[in-house]
Parts: C-alpha cells; structure tokens; sequence
C-alpha cells in the first residue's frame, strides 16, 4: 500500500487524517486563546484589584492597567500606607474561555433586561428568517440569469458589464434608500441581503456555466438538440454539482452581510443582542453569539455538502466512513460481508 504523504500536492488524505485536521483547525486558536486567557506572564496587561488598601479610589475586583497600579502601590508604600494587591487580567473586552462556555448557556436562560426585548432564541430565528428570505429572492433572480449569461454571449454582453458595476458598491449604501422604500421593519433587511448577494451570484453562476464541457454541447447538436434543449438538458445539468457548491459559498456571504443589515431602520435579530450586551459590557455572551452564528453557519454548510455528497456523487468520490471501518474490524470475513465484491483467487 502506498503512503500518503501529509504534504502531497493534491492529493486526498485519509479519512483518519482528514478528520485529525479538522479537529487540529480548532483546537490550535482554542489552545491560543487559553494561554492569552490562563498564563499570567504571557499577556495580562490589566489587574484586577483584590484589596483596595490605602487608594481611596481602588475598588474589590477594580481593573487598573498595570502601569497605573504600580505608580499607586509605589506612592503608597513611600507614604507608609496599607499597600494594595491585585491580581494580573486580561481586559473585560477579552473574556476567558470558560466564561464564553458558560455564557453559551445563560444566554439562553437569562431573561432580557429591558421589557419588551428578545429573548436570544427568539433574535436567532429573526436573523435565520432574514438570511433564508434574501438569500431565496436572491436565488430565485440570480441563478437564472447567472445561467443565461453564461449560456449565450449576447445576454452576458447586455447585463453583466452593469452588474460588475452595481457589486462594487457596498450593499450598506442603499441602507437609507431600503428604509424608505420598505419601511424600519424586516423588509429593508431582507433587500440588503439581496443586494449583497445577487449581482456576486450573477457572476459567478455565469462564470460556473461557461466551464462547461464544449464536447457535452457538441454532442448535443450531433443528436439534434436545439437550443433549449442544450440549456436545459445539457448545460444546466452538466454545471448542477459546481452550481450547487456555489450557493453554498455565496450562502456564507449573505451571513457576512446580516450584521449591517440588521442596524438597518429598527435594530433586531442576533445583531440588536450583540450591541445591548456590549453596551451592558457583558463581553462574554457577545463572543457567545459570535460563537453561535458560526456554529448555525459551519452546521449548515456541513449538512448542504453532506447532501451535495449524496445528491451529486459522481463530483465527490468519496469512500464510505463505515465501509472502511467494517473492512478493518472484519478483514478476514471482507468477502462475506460485501459478496459484490470479487473473491481473490487462491493457489493451492
């Protein structure tokens, strides 16, 4: 058998090691982000005050930046005063990962402070329904004509030099244009997400289509296909796998775009919970609701390419987990556990 080398230029890896890396591109910033948080000496430019002493303006659990709280320890030890102690921190803007952890939970079960607040649940599906609701009115326009300026020149000659000049500009723009059109409610949202989306989808479904394999379209016209019987039996199924996997890039840029427009007209969804926690300055569920937007986007993703997997598996050649494990485990019985496969012939 030969061996995989870890750096072999593309080349599939394992599925051992596959998954190993997977796990690795977590827990390498998680292990940074821990000895930030629990090792005093690497970065804790703050302490937090234990006891006040002889400084009249210190208080228990106080954050002093290191330079202040030793230029009033010093004054205070010259004077003969009750010195104060503290211990090194970090700045409450950076909070510790067990803190993050625990505010994935309270976040949750905590009540809004102001009545007639969301509740963080209830600002999560807010947010879903925007993403959802642009993201398919973006879709519903934009693949289409992707396709058909990516099937004939002349459709591509006629909108795509305007829409690669509408997506160079910032979808936030039209905030104001969007609020008075549709109202401070949902809607103007929902046309930011469009915005941001559609002329990008344009481009890149066009883009998709023009990949296709000319010897498809040609074989095609030798069997007497006309012109829409190319577009639709051989173009759009021939680009269906790569089209697929561009929604779901293009699906990661709509979330990029939720934060501006969800400050569009009233603030609502996960974006309003984020601002109220940080004006409360509670730090650890802020970087608990980043946490759970890229938990909700990294599932999706991970279920459409499960799908994708299944939906188009001629594009994604890729070998079942539990067949492997099973060969493994029963190698000797191979044979009988899957009988399609050939018997190696043996010499007696």
């Amino acid at each position: 058998m030969s061996r995989h080398h870890w750096f072999a230029i593309r080349q599939e890896l394992p599925p051992r090691r596959r998954s190993l890396l997977g796990v690795v591109a977590f827990l390498l910033p998680l292990a940074l982000w821990c000895l930030v948080s629990y090792v005093p000496f690497l970065w804790h430019p703050m302490v937090r005050v234990v006891e006040p002493g002889a400084v009249s303006w210190f208080r228990p659990d106080l954050l002093i930046p290191r330079e202040a709280f030793a230029k009033e320890v010093d004054r205070v030890r010259s004077e003969g005063g009750l010195v104060p102690t503290g211990t090194r921190a970090n700045p409450i803007y950076l909070p510790a990962p067990h803190a993050v952890g625990r505010a994935l939970y309270t976040a949750f079960t905590t009540a809004p402070v102001l009545r007639g607040d969301l509740w963080l649940h209830e600002s999560l599906g807010m947010s879903i329904r925007t993403i959802f609701w642009g993201f398919l009115i973006s879709s519903a326009f934009g693949v289409p004509l992707g396709i058909l300026c990516g099937a004939y020149t002349s459709v591509a000659r006629a909108s795509e030099p305007f829409v690669d000049f509408v997506r160079y500009m910032p979808a936030p723009a039209f905030g104001a244009l969007m609020v008075a059109v549709f109202g401070i409610h949902l809607e103007p949202k929902i046309a930011i997400i469009v915005i941001g989306t559609f002329f990008q989808q344009v481009l890149v479904v066009a883009n998709t289509v023009r990949k296709t394999d000319l010897g498809l379209i040609e074989a095609g016209q030798t069997l007497g296909a006309k012109r829409r019987h190319l577009l639709l039996r051989v173009l759009v199924p021939a680009s269906l796998p790569d089209l697929y996997n561009d929604l779901r890039i293009l699906l990661g840029w709509a979330w990029t775009y939720l934060i501006v427009a969800e400050v569009v007209g009233v603030s609502s969804g996960i974006t309003f919970f984020i601002n109220q926690q940080a004006k409360y300055r509670n730090f650890d569920n802020v970087y608990a609701a980043i946490v759970i937007i890229g938990i909700i986007g990294l599932a999706t993703d991970q279920v459409l390419a499960f799908l994708g997997a299944r939906l188009f598996p001629w594009k994604n050649p890729r070998p079942s987990r539990l067949r492997t494990l099973a060969i493994r485990l029963f190698a000797d019985r191979y044979t009988v556990l899957f009988p399609d496969e050939p018997e190696k012939e043996t010499t007696s």
